[in-house]
């Protein structure tokens, strides 16, 4: 494989090798991968890379990675709709625009789940979150994170975090004093059950970076 200077065409071709290599070498259900040193080699790209690309197809349940035994292919059948997910997401043709898109909705979802329960937005670590937000950097994508991983949408999660592959820059940039106020009004919103403030204040933060004024 020909090594790109571009990490978003290197992933999708290291999923895309992988996916072959699978199919090429007649892996079964439950057999054993390359370990990260050999496919690195093989596929010619740093294992980093490689690690990246085995996270994100392990989060879709496509492999399951056993300590200190090596990485094996699980069975996709019990994965159907995942499966067909993210063969969807993974093709190269996909815009840009449509994967910020699906992933601006992963969010809001979790958003409305959250602000909708009363268990969920009683949550102590929201107020954590604001004493964070107050005295320390934090990145973008971090808070972003929690909130999906604690509205316990576990196939949105999953689907997110190989969104996160197409995400770009921006969400890996720490928030500025802007952003700050403007995610403690939203967790405050939350905390109250007013999920159309929430959303409100997620949309304004939105236009902040697509922008560029933070």
């Amino acid at each position: 494989m020909n090594p790109t200077n571009n990490p978003k065409k290197m992933f999708l071709e290291i999923v895309k090798q992988l996916r072959q290599l699978i199919t090429e070498e007649n892996v079964a259900v439950g057999g054993k991968l390359p370990s990260e040193r050999e496919l690195a080699e093989r596929l010619q790209v740093g294992r980093s890379t490689v690690r990246e690309a085995l996270r994100s197809l392990e989060l879709l349940g496509l492999i399951e990675t056993r300590r200190g035994e090596g990485t094996f292919l699980s069975d996709y059948r019990k994965h159907r709709l995942v499966e067909v997910l993210s063969t969807f997401i993974l093709q190269e043709s996909k815009s840009k625009e449509d994967v910020h898109t699906t992933r601006h909705a992963l969010e809001k979802d979790a958003i409305h789940t959250i602000s909708n329960s009363k268990r969920l937005y009683e949550l102590h670590i929201w107020d954590a979150f604001k004493e964070k937000l107050i005295v320390e950097e934090i990145i973008r994508e971090d808070i972003i994170r929690e909130i999906i991983i604690i509205s316990n949408n576990r196939l949105g999660l999953k689907i997110w975090f190989l969104l996160k592959q197409f995400a770009g820059e921006p969400y890996l940039e720490n928030m500025s004093l802007e952003e700050k106020s403007h995610w403690i009004q939203l967790l405050t919103a939350m905390q109250n059950g007013e999920e159309h403030q929430a959303i409100s204040l997620y949309n304004e933060w939105l236009l902040l970076i697509n922008r560029g004024d933070v």
